[in-house]
């Protein structure tokens, strides 16, 4: 028996699962820590974590699968990778880090983004780079340069969170044209390094990784980290890729017209298309797919929403940390619309698909005579749901269709609740799959080691296992309810997107 490892790291958690070549199935997963890994903001909308504890946590969760699953480690093919996008890593030239990592939910660059895209201009931007410079990843090492320079200073290697795990398991520096395109380093029309941004910047292109293929043996497993992992020294690491794009790829999602959705730390809904495709006011944002090559290009259009996992979680706090099932159950026993009380799910920085803007979750109608606990939990899940059909509209809009989405079966997928409101509000069907980030990570090693000679071959373990319709009773419901949800949104954005197909 040969096995792949897939390590997922999260904001949250980190994760691993050691999948079965032979059948395509996994047959050991751990996560570490058990209790979700602290956030540090040391000003408002500022969000940093330490790269050394997801390297520590890799450790923990290696260490505990071996320990209960006694796997022969020298038959492990492949270690792939995937990680929270949109961080910045600095390291210097010995490899050391010399900040904590600025990560995906911090806010700090969005003036020096916004001014950016006006300066270079917003078509400019939008015909190159697919993006306004935003939030991203070349915006928060331009935060760097102007406010840290001391830091700047001594930067030898920038990295995504990916790069800096894969590193300690390498030793080598190193990134992929996916990543670069989530950071805003990279000219869709020329099919380069976004070097006119890097010049606006100041930033010299000598501090990016050398660039490998997604799919590639990019290194082996160093003596030293096989010692910390407890893994074979010289096993080849052979994918790395962002969540969401990793996401879509767990889901065999790799074509035109194919949607992948998750519900986790973050909501996201991701399509493909072939040719280039942007959002005027850049609420929703394009990257390189796993899968592109100049022959036969491959985008990710991504809408993202911030406020998720993070809401769900700070709830279960607040009603006295009852299973998360259980709060989904008593999601249920509240009627649709949650008789009017509104969840606007948008407190975790700022969110792309309201234009950046500063803006706090509120929670409106709420009647003292009529609301319970059990309307409290519905109307959070409908206002990520509703919030998610937003970006949708937005998607739809720039000419991407959205009628068959999949996702994992796991995080909030697993509330009835939440896939209901999902698929009729959306006017979706929803197909649920046995598979998650980190399984995504080992079959990608598996194609990027050559133990899988296509996608097709690496996906024969992926089963469906539910799906879920639309309804015309439920459909009404829903978008009504909707609409409500866009009323109070509109008191705040200015004409929200329409639910109607475009």
């Amino acid at each position: 028996m040969k096995y792949l490892l897939g390590y997922d790291i999260g904001s949250s958690s980190i994760k691993v699962s050691l999948l079965d070549i032979a059948t395509g199935q996994a047959v050991a997963a751990v996560t570490s820590p058990k209790q979700e890994m602290e956030i540090s903001v040391p000003q408002a909308d500022w969000a940093e974590q330490r790269p050394e504890r997801w390297w520590q946590e890799c450790v923990n969760a290696t260490t505990e699968l071996k320990a209960r699953y006694g796997f022969d480690t020298s038959l492990v093919a492949g270690i792939g990778i995937t990680y929270q996008m949109h961080g910045l890593v600095l390291v210097d030239e010995a490899g050391k880090v010399l900040r904590p990592a600025i990560i995906w939910c911090d806010s700090r660059a969005v003036d020096l983004g916004n001014q950016a895209f006006a300066e270079m201009g917003e078509e400019y931007c939008l015909e190159n780079f697919l993006n306004s410079p935003g939030n991203f990843t070349a915006s928060k090492l331009k935060w760097v340069r102007e406010n840290e320079p001391e830091v700047y200073a001594q930067i030898h290697k920038i990295q995504l969170p990916g790069d800096y795990i894969a590193f300690k398991m390498s030793g080598q520096l190193q990134t992929t044209v996916s990543g670069l395109s989530e950071g805003v380093f990279w000219n869709f029309k020329q099919q380069v390094i976004a070097q006119e941004l890097l010049d606006y910047y100041g930033i010299s292109a000598d501090l990016l990784p050398e660039v490998v293929d997604t799919f590639s043996v990019q290194g082996q497993l160093s003596a030293e980290a096989a010692q910390e992992l407890g893994l074979t020294a010289g096993t080849p690491i052979s994918y790395r890729a962002g969540d969401q794009p990793n996401n879509a790829f767990s889901l065999n999602v790799l074509n035109p017209g194919e949607i992948a959705a998750t519900a986790g730390t973050s909501g996201v809904v991701y399509g493909i298309t072939d040719a280039p495709a942007s959002d005027p006011a850049s609420r929703v944002n394009a990257f390189v797919h796993v899968n592109h090559t100049t022959e036969q290009p491959r985008n990710g259009v991504l809408m993202c929403m911030n406020g998720t996992g993070i809401l769900n979680s700070w709830l279960r706090k607040m009603v006295g940390e009852l299973p998360y099932d259980e709060m989904n159950r008593r999601a249920a026993q509240a009627p649709i619309g949650a008789e009017g009380l509104v969840f606007l799910p948008f407190g975790n920085g700022a969110e792309r698909i309201l234009e950046n803007r500063p803006t706090d979750a509120e929670l409106r109608g709420l009647n003292f005579n009529v609301h319970s606990q059990n309307h409290l939990l519905r109307a959070a899940q409908e206002g990520i749901v509703f919030a998610l059909i937003y970006g949708m509209n937005i998607m739809r809009q720039m000419g991407v269709q959205v009628r068959t989405v999949r996702a994992g079966n796991a995080n909030m997928f697993l509330s009835p609740v939440f896939r209901e409101a999902f698929v009729n509000a959306g006017d979706v069907t929803l197909e649920l799959y046995n598979t998650d980030a980190a399984q995504g990570a080992a079959r990608g090693a598996g194609i990027g080691a050559g133990v899988y000679a296509s996608a097709a071959e690496a996906f024969g373990g992926l089963e469906r296992i539910l799906t879920v319709e639309p309804t015309d009773q439920l459909r009404e419901q829903y978008q009504a309810a909707y609409g409500r949800w866009q009323d109070a949104l509109s008191t705040i954005i200015p004409q929200p997107i329409s639910l109607a197909h475009v």
